[in-house]
């Protein structure tokens, strides 16, 4: 699972979960961005993407730790 959480002033405002697969807004702050990052072609396929590239790789390693 990959989760891309961002903040503001200690808040957080949008998240990116790779089970939903797009940008959720947390609070009002967060709706116009992520409903921007979701049209984004692109930066979506890259974030989708992070799971494999990222995440996957390593479970195997801490999983063993």
């Amino acid at each position: 699972r990959f989760l891309d959480r961002n903040i503001y002033n200690r808040e957080e405002f949008a998240r990116f979960d790779s089970d939903v697969g797009e940008y959720r807004a947390v609070t009002e702050l967060g709706r116009s961005i992520a409903e921007y990052l979701n049209k984004q072609k692109e930066f979506m396929e890259q974030a989708r993407a992070a799971v494999d590239t990222i995440c996957r790789h390593n479970y195997g390693v801490v999983k063993y730790l």
